[in-house]
């Protein structure tokens, strides 16, 4: 069991648990040695619920991507695919399947299949038109809702929900998201409370009082069942287009802007890890360094949510404290050496981890001192409050010119439009045009994407973004980064929309506070206990109403303290994360927040998920 898992008022390990178990039990439907082919985007998260070890337990012997290449020769009784139900990935296991059969061992092996989470007739249509329907023997379902990252965060890891419900008007995944809230409801217990913000929160909490009323004669609601989650409060990733955009500045956030984290794992250049006489070797036969980022490491558990620049300091500070322990033995005692011995392990452990954060944040510093990185954080903290918005910006009309990616470029030109309540007609259509004239056609097809998901457009006469920077205190001048009072600290001058509105609404309970800027934001509804509200206008309804839960069921923590599940639909990023892990940690604070969120993101993977990669 996961020890970095445990340790809250939500065991987010019995997620763990449970996936593991779903896994095993549809393995041992197949007695025999097996080979498991994934789909690409699921073998690192289901690596979270069940490693290779536990796997090889059951007579996994090879694992295999999915692609359109046959599969490498294998003498395996079973070849099972596990996959999420996508059209073309079905057309690669119809590959998979015609040419290893006509192998030397194909004849003696079954073919499976599990979807993950739910299986699908569309493909299963495909399979019988491709004519490998009939040797695929078992077809299951591996139910794997959510995947958990840490004590306080969990996953559904599919980085097409914000794409397919803006821009294909496709609810599928608003129904998956559904289905992974009632699980949890299922897994803790009937939430009392919920918010929500955005359409698409609207539609997710209409589906998940739907499916439990369908499932009302099951366990959904276990009648004695205790709560261990006193609210929800679903965000729809539409209302907060901005922050995905700003450069992170924690030290986690900047590592994923970076080098990228995936399935809590980076990959550094292996040059800032090696000794001196390594260094000067030849025998080097990896160049990335390889690093598992949770809370199950003492140290990155402390520095993961700091300020970036606050870090140096603080490993400076655990530097010179290990050194003092590890220094100084001579006229000990017997009892105090012993003492030592014992402490020995735990103190040349964190010695590594400091050895390797130290590592890492060169890595970091490398760039954030760089002109190029300064250049963007100045432009981007210019956006951010309000300053030249209006008219072509000379650091974006320079970056098309030198070609810089194009992800990179488009991610600032978006920002400037969110910030500016969208650009000026001749704005947008001169960098249409540089854009074009750089980057070729893709380039304005993506600009359409773009515009249909709201993240481009035209400006309106009500500069949404600058009124709320003002009520809602989203910029900060004085903010500390060593010793940060406010959330603003993450992105060092701005403070994400969404957490504060998170703030604000844990805080005074509802909308009431906010009333004054509702009306800026795509409509907003509120589910609380005790009655019913509901009103229509052009900026879409607010709802209160009360979920049908028993009486008895206990609405609030002994301890006073409650336990809000924060839910992205459409992704959220480490600097959201590490503000409201911020936010529980102060000290009038009696709130403990979960994270829940389709996908974790950062500003570039985020457009890469709607424009498709180039």
């Amino acid at each position: 069991m996961a020890s970095h898992l445990q340790g809250r008022k939500v065991d987010i390990s019995l997620i763990q648990t449970t996936a593991r178990n779903n896994l095993i039990n549809l393995l041992e439907k197949c007695p025999g040695t097996k080979a498991i082919v994934w789909d690409s985007s699921l073998a690192g998260p289901v690596g979270l619920v069940a490693q290779y070890s536990i796997l090889s337990e059951h007579q996994v012997i090879k694992m295999f991507p999915l692609r359109s290449l046959p599969l490498p020769e294998n003498d395996v009784s079973h070849v099972i695919f596990i996959t999420r139900p996508k059209l073309e990935l079905m057309d690669y296991i119809s590959q998979n399947v015609h040419a290893d059969c006509r192998t030397k061992s194909g004849q003696k092996k079954q073919y499976h299949l599990f979807f993950v989470p739910k299986k699908s007739l569309l493909c299963l249509e495909r399979l019988k038109h491709s004519g490998v329907l009939g040797n695929v023997m078992l077809i299951e379902e591996f139910v794997c809702e959510l995947f958990p990252f840490d004590s306080d965060l969990v996953s559904m890891e599919i980085p097409e929900v914000f794409r397919e419900y803006t821009l294909e008007n496709d609810p599928t995944y608003l129904y998956q998201t559904a289905q992974a809230i009632v699980f949890l409801q299922k897994l803790y217990g009937p939430i009392p409370r919920v918010w929500g913000k955005g359409a698409a929160a609207k539609q997710v909490w209409d589906l998940v009082v739907r499916l439990q009323r369908e499932q009302h004669n099951s366990d959904t609601l276990k009648a004695n069942q205790k709560s261990c989650i006193d609210k929800i409060f679903l965000i729809d990733r539409s209302i907060d287009l901005i922050t995905p955009l700003a450069t992170q500045l924690t030290y986690e956030g900047l590592i994923d802007e970076i080098f990228g984290i995936n399935n809590s794992t980076a990959n550094f250049p292996i040059h800032n890890f090696l000794s001196n006489e390594e260094k000067n070797s030849n025998t080097l036969s990896e160049d990335k360094k390889q690093i598992i980022l949770n809370s199950g490491e003492m140290l990155f558990a402390d520095i993961r949510d700091k300020n970036f620049n606050a870090v140096g300091a603080y490993l400076s500070q655990q530097a010179k404290s290990i050194s003092v322990q590890m220094e100084n033995m001579q006229d000990k005692s017997v009892e105090e050496m012993k003492l030592y011995v014992q402490k020995l392990p735990q103190l040349l452990n964190k010695k590594k981890a400091l050895a390797h954060h130290t590592a890492i944040a060169e890595c970091i510093k490398e760039v954030t001192d760089s002109y190029e990185f300064l250049d963007v954080l100045q432009t981007e903290q210019e956006f951010l409050n309000c300053i030249e918005v209006d008219k072509s910006n000379y650091f974006i009309e320079d970056s098309i010119c030198k070609q810089k990616p194009l992800l990179k470029v488009l991610r600032m030109i978006c920002l400037q439009s969110l910030t500016a309540s969208g650009l000026k007609p001749k704005v947008l259509e001169n960098y249409k045009k540089e854009l074009v004239q750089t980057y070729g056609l893709k380039a304005l097809l993506a600009v359409t994407k773009l515009e249909k998901v709201g993240l481009l457009k035209l400006q309106a006469s009500t500069r949404q973004y600058m009124v709320l920077r003002k009520t809602l205190r989203l910029t900060m001048e004085d903010t500390s980064e060593m010793n940060p009072t406010d959330i603003s600290y993450v992105h060092s001058v701005y403070a994400p929309l969404s957490i504060r509105l998170t703030e604000q609404v844990t805080k005074h309970g509802g909308w009431k506070q906010l009333q004054d800027v509702l009306g800026l934001l795509p409509g907003v509804y509120y589910v609380g206990l005790g009655f019913l509200f509901l009103t229509h206008s052009i900026l879409g309804p607010t709802i209160d109403e009360s979920p049908s839960i028993p009486n008895n069921i206990n609405k609030e923590s002994n301890d006073g303290t409650s336990v809000v599940l924060v839910f992205f639909i459409g992704g959220c990023t480490f600097a959201e994360i590490s503000a409201l892990r911020f936010l529980s940690q102060l000290e009038d604070s009696n709130t403990e927040f979960v994270i829940g969120t389709t996908k974790l993101i950062n500003g570039t993977t985020f457009i890469n998920s709607i424009i498709d990669s180039y």
